[in-house]
């Protein structure tokens, strides 16, 4: 599970062979943790996150519009 991303504590990260679903980011930070796609961002499902941190994490993603999927496609291999 590559780190791709630090910022404010948060961890972005992909998980291996998960090829058969939309590009997608794995986010966590202490206890909490969460999965968004890539193309809105939108949120997958989340654990322990308050909504502000939901709000920021999104704002950081859509901040790697662009970089994020093209390293979701290298990691993946498509």
């Amino acid at each position: 599970m590559p780190t791709i991303l630090r910022a404010a504590g948060f961890r972005f990260f992909f998980h291996s062979n998960e090829r058969s679903e939309p590009p997608h980011v794995h986010v966590e930070r202490g206890g909490a943790c969460a999965k968004f796609w890539l193309q809105s961002p939108a949120l997958v499902w989340q654990t322990g996150f308050t909504p502000a941190e939901l709000r920021r994490v999104r704002r950081m993603i859509g901040l790697q519009r662009r970089k994020l999927p093209e390293d979701w496609h290298e990691y993946q291999g498509v």
